[in-house]
């Protein structure tokens, strides 16, 4: 068996967990027709019926698509969208999952020419990531501010009144109805309260690895400054190629669970899921319980905080500090 095959295997059997009466939309573009083909060969026999829809590939813009075409997954019960990038903040995803729909968010996007399906972080044990996360978010549920700080400097706080956290692991029935490959805990921070420094020195979401820390300040939800580093130079050209504002607003506060991960820059998934994590998600929030739209959504990773939900120390130096069940 393939690597690719593989990867796909996992994703059919284990986290969508395809039924017989089950109609499968595979969303996918060109460039990755060979995971939209393994993913297939898998759901093949397993669902009533399996589709496959090639869409343009339009870099981080091809969420546009799924808003302005809100009733495109109708026709289906289970949705994976295996392309590029995420697509579960559009409004069409928002909508199949308010149906009820399975719904897998399967961003491809890599820096290293190897397919997303042959990383080994898709082997990390789900069960193992909802019992941390269940641990973590008893926490956060009853909380109405977070605090992070690491040693190379970095001190923002979040607001976070009337935002229930979420997790994702992979597995649909856990996301109950749609999840994302990114093992992680999140929460739909309020968009006008992050407040602080972000010493960014893990990774830029889907262009890669930072290469040297940089600072980021953010003012009333947003941010406000970037330094000139090679990297925040990188970073600011990403960001005004959206040509919207709204990009620059923190929606989202994640911990990455996947100790089979390492933030490397060589995949968006593995860099933002990876134990030891945490990043805040820029832009659209929507599906994610917030309410801020824009023309996109990507994540900047840090390495090794410290996190306070109020005034309880959940995570010191990247690791949970919490009681955590023992899984042998």
């Amino acid at each position: 068996m393939c690597e690719m095959e593989w990867g796909a295997r996992i994703i059919i059997k284990d986290w969508v967990r395809i039924k017989p009466w089950d109609r499968l939309l595979i969303v996918t573009s060109k460039e990755y027709r060979a995971e939209a083909r393994e993913l297939r060969k898998q759901a093949f026999g397993r669902a009533r019926s399996v589709n496959v829809l090639l869409v343009e590939n339009k870099g981080r813009h091809v969420g546009m698509f799924f808003d302005d075409n809100e009733t495109v997954f109708d026709p289906y019960t289970a949705i994976i969208a295996a392309t590029e990038y995420s697509l579960v903040t559009t409004r069409a995803a928002k909508r199949a999952i308010s149906q009820h729909k399975k719904f897998l968010s399967l961003p491809l996007s890599t820096n290293n020419g190897r397919s997303m399906l042959e990383f080994d972080f898709l082997m990390m044990d789900t069960k193992k990531s909802r019992l941390m996360a269940k641990v973590i978010m008893k926490y956060l549920r009853h909380s109405s501010g977070l605090h992070v700080t690491t040693q190379a400097g970095t001190d923002l706080y979040m607001g976070k009144r009337g935002r229930n956290p979420g997790f994702f692991n992979g597995v649909i029935k856990d996301g109950k109805g749609y999840s994302s490959a990114s093992i992680e805990v999140y929460v739909p921070i309020e968009e006008t309260k992050t407040e602080g420094i972000m010493m960014l020195d893990g990774s830029l979401g889907y262009i890669g690895r930072a290469e040297e820390v940089t600072r980021i300040e953010f003012r009333e939800g947003r941010i406000v400054k970037i330094e000139e580093t090679p990297t925040g130079i990188r970073l600011k050209e990403y960001m005004k190629a959206y040509k919207d504002s709204r990009i620059y607003i923190g929606g989202e506060f994640g911990i990455g669970l996947n100790s089979y991960s390492r933030c490397v820059g060589d995949c968006y998934i593995e860099d933002e899921s990876a134990y030891g994590t945490f990043h805040i998600g820029l832009g659209r929030n929507l599906a994610l319980g917030g309410v801020q739209n824009a023309k996109g959504h990507f994540d900047l990773v840090c390495l090794e905080p410290d996190i306070y939900a109020d005034n309880r120390m959940l995570m010191q130096e990247g690791k949970i500090i919490l009681p955590e069940p023992n899984i042998y």
